[in-house]
């Protein structure tokens, strides 16, 4: 629909990321009354899924790219068989602009009839001098007879970009559109397909074009709502950007829907408060702010209600039950511990990426120690970075241990964590990603 706006965040998302879209997509509309569109730009982790099946709450709509594809240009125009007469098919025409689709019983298109096609029939068989009961004739005769059968076919789920050169050394005006099995779902002209309308992006949780949805620079970005350091992406005009110094996105929805007069309904009021406690450790982490507590007695009072599924609940013990349920290494693959919360960063000529993983007792790290760091070193092939790194966080006694990869630059050998015999790095009282440890490390490579 081209009035939709989705709202994202970043790939890899976490819990303040999908419950900062769904909460902010809920305010536009509720306040704006704009048609906007929670998304999600990656799968959920277990943390969040957790929280959205407690809540009774459906994921964010998938959008794992900004590229238009076919179906945002296609016209779904009425059909018409082979062995239908011709007249129809000029009487469909004369609905549509002149184009009549021919489709086989199984659905899939046999032919276009249009104004070229009928004019090259009409001279093939009229001739010259064709009479008027000749004519007549004509238009009883079966589509097939004048359908062009030459026409491109493309996916509706395919990108647009992929095809464009095929498009342009094509001599046709429309193309169809079918579905993965070929079925028809509509026609595209040439003219919309060489100017599809951009999507409309609002980004929330990150602003940096390398945390955010592939082919971001196709869309049209309408705003960024985050509290994480600046990266933020090019744009063609003015757009409201928001980056604030709080612990969560989810506080800065909350603020925005409280300075409206509005307040959430419980499971949307819970999603928020989910991810804002994840986000500061259940307002422990160096990272929160009086505003994050606020915020967070704020949701308390929507979603701690009766008949809500966190009744009874205070935010001390639904605060824990967050961060039990996206805690633990046993079972969960090492390829995913490594991958499912990790942001990509550059500083001082160097590509690098940190992930992140929470456990309820460090001592658990030994057990897992050698598959992760075999895991930490495939990704930072896999991903071309020059290192990477695993911030395992235990988040009862609020510190931390560091994986970082074989063959990483000689200047991470004086960040401020002592190293321990088994390779990993000891990083007392280190909790925050975002406001402890890359500030240490860029602060080495940028020197």
């Amino acid at each position: 629909m081209p009035d939709q706006i989705y709202v994202i965040g970043h790939v890899n998302p976490d819990t303040d990321s999908i419950a900062s879209a769904m909460g902010y997509a809920w305010l536009l509309r509720e306040r704006d009354g704009v048609n906007t569109v929670a998304a999600r730009a990656g799968a959920l982790n277990a943390q969040t899924s957790w929280v959205l099946k407690t809540l009774s709450l459906d994921a964010p709509f998938l959008l794992t790219d900004a590229s238009p594809r076919f179906e945002s240009v296609m016209r779904r125009l009425d059909t018409l068989r082979p062995d239908s007469q011709l007249g129809a098919a000029w009487t469909l025409a004369s609905k549509t602009g002149g184009i009549a689709p021919i489709v086989n019983e199984d659905g899939k298109p046999y032919g276009l009839i249009n104004g070229m096609s009928l004019f090259k029939y009409f001279t093939d068989t009229l001739g010259p001098r064709p009479g008027d009961t000749t004519v007549r004739e004509m238009m009883s005769a079966p589509c097939r007879d004048a359908a062009d059968t030459n026409i491109q076919k493309f996916n509706a789920n395919a990108h647009i970009r992929d095809s464009l050169n095929k498009i342009l050394r094509d001599e046709h005006d429309d193309y169809w559109v079918v579905d993965e099995h070929g079925v028809y779902v509509g026609i595209a002209s040439q003219r919309e397909v060489l100017n599809p309308p951009r999507l409309k992006i609002i980004l929330v949780d990150h602003n940096e074009p390398r945390q955010a949805i592939a082919a971001l620079e196709e869309a049209e970005l309408l705003e960024i709502l985050d509290h994480h350091r600046l990266g933020n992406p090019y744009t063609h005009q003015p757009i409201r950007f928001t980056v604030d110094t709080v612990g969560s996105t989810s506080t800065l929805v909350t603020e925005l829907t409280a300075e409206a007069g509005f307040s959430m309904p419980p499971p949307l009021a819970g999603t928020l408060l989910a991810g804002l406690l994840a986000d500061t450790l259940i307002l422990t982490s160096p990272t929160t702010t009086p505003r994050d507590k606020t915020a967070a007695e704020r949701l308390s009072r929507w979603a701690f209600v009766g008949g809500s599924p966190l009744k009874g609940e205070t935010l001390d013990t639904y605060g824990k039950a967050v961060l039990s349920a996206g805690a633990g290494l046993s079972n969960r693959e090492p390829k995913d511990v490594v991958s499912t919360d990790i942001k990509p960063f550059e500083g001082g000529g160097y590509k690098f990426a940190v992930a992140q993983a929470e456990v309820t007792d460090i001592m658990q790290l030994t057990d897992h120690l050698e598959p992760l760091q075999g895991a930490l070193n495939d990704l930072r092939d896999k991903r071309g970075l020059d290192f990477a790194m695993l911030l395992v966080t235990d988040v009862v006694r609020s510190t931390s241990r560091l994986l970082i990869t074989s063959k990483a630059p000689s200047i991470l050998d004086d960040l401020p964590y002592p190293p321990l015999a088994d390779g990993t790095r000891e990083a007392k009282g280190v909790v925050s990603r975002k406001k402890q440890l890359l500030p240490a490390i860029l602060g080495l490579l940028e020197k």
